[in-house]
């Protein structure tokens, strides 16, 4: 029995009457009458009687009925699930971020994600860069979202914006009035800073070489959410990115970093991969929480 003439079937089954199961179907009642009658010749028995107008099951009919409902709701299971993958509404998103757009631009992108995609299962981890991109060539993660558009072989780069370097200062030191903070502002103060091996660290290297200024941080990070204890501990100033949320965290102020020193913000894939429906939504989710973000950032 082809699936149409399951589905033809079990209408009548549940109808009981022709205009019944073809108004279920929306088909005419010819047609319908027509599927039943093929479905018939090719099983080689009646699936019903007429009697005074009316259908009528035969025992075969009763027979099969219950098995025939079982394999149509799996057909009309398989059919749902399709369609939802088509239209990318359900299955398994994979993401990894570095800590600042994980805590900053995620959960964003994962409320819009969630309220259009509410069947789709998201995978999110943290990880420092260099992980994200072992994860994606791995294939352990369909995305990443990082602060760094270094290139790397079999992953695909898209820069979507960029953030900047600020201090971060605790909120009754002498320098939390000032309107901004360089290295010469520092030069008493212990430094909470990244490592030379990272981005920003390399970044904040240079510009301490160009002012003459040795850059030797008093206690190196690696991710500036690490730094966030040390300050609030009055252990020194930091040099942070200021994509994370700094201002929702107490006992300590952010001050604008000069000079002005960008930091990437982008999305990474895997090259030879291309993103099914649902992650392609995430991506696109990702760069609308940019969007949001930067626009409140201004």
């Amino acid at each position: 029995m082809r699936a149409r003439q399951l589905e033809v079937f079990c209408a009548l089954m549940r109808a009981g009457t022709v205009t019944g199961a073809a108004a279920a179907l929306n088909i005419s009642q010819p047609a319908l009458s027509q599927i039943l009658l093929h479905a018939e010749d090719q099983l080689g028995f009646k699936l019903f009687n007429r009697v005074k107008g009316r259908l009528v099951a035969t025992e075969e009919a009763l027979e099969l009925y219950p098995e025939a409902e079982r394999v149509f709701g799996e057909l009309a299971a398989l059919r749902r699930r399709t369609a939802d993958m088509r239209h990318g509404r359900t299955g398994l998103v994979r993401l990894a971020a570095s800590a600042p757009p994980a805590m900053a631009l995620v959960p964003d992108a994962l409320a819009a994600f969630r309220h259009s995609h509410p069947n789709v299962v998201v995978r999110s981890q943290i990880a420092p860069v260099r992980h994200v991109v072992e994860l994606l060539r791995d294939g352990e993660v369909a995305l990443g979202i990082v602060m760094n558009d270094k290139p790397h072989q079999g992953i695909d780069v898209e820069k979507i914006g960029e953030s900047e370097l600020t201090c971060l200062v605790p909120k009754n030191h002498s320098l939390a009035a000032r309107q901004a903070i360089g290295f010469a502002d520092l030069a008493n103060e212990a430094l909470i800073a990244y490592h030379p091996e990272v981005l920003p660290g390399l970044l904040l290297s240079a510009i301490a070489d160009a002012e003459g200024i040795e850059y030797a941080p008093s206690i190196e990070i690696d991710v500036s959410m690490s730094a966030l204890p040390f300050v609030q501990s009055d252990q020194g100033i930091a040099i942070v990115d200021r994509l994370l949320p700094w201002d929702s965290f107490h006992g300590v102020t952010m001050i604008p970093f000069v000079p002005r020193t960008a930091l990437p913000v982008a999305i990474l894939t895997r090259t030879d991969h291309a993103l099914g429906g649902a992650a392609a939504t995430m991506r696109e989710e990702l760069c609308q929480a940019w969007a949001r973000y930067a626009a409140t950032a201004r």
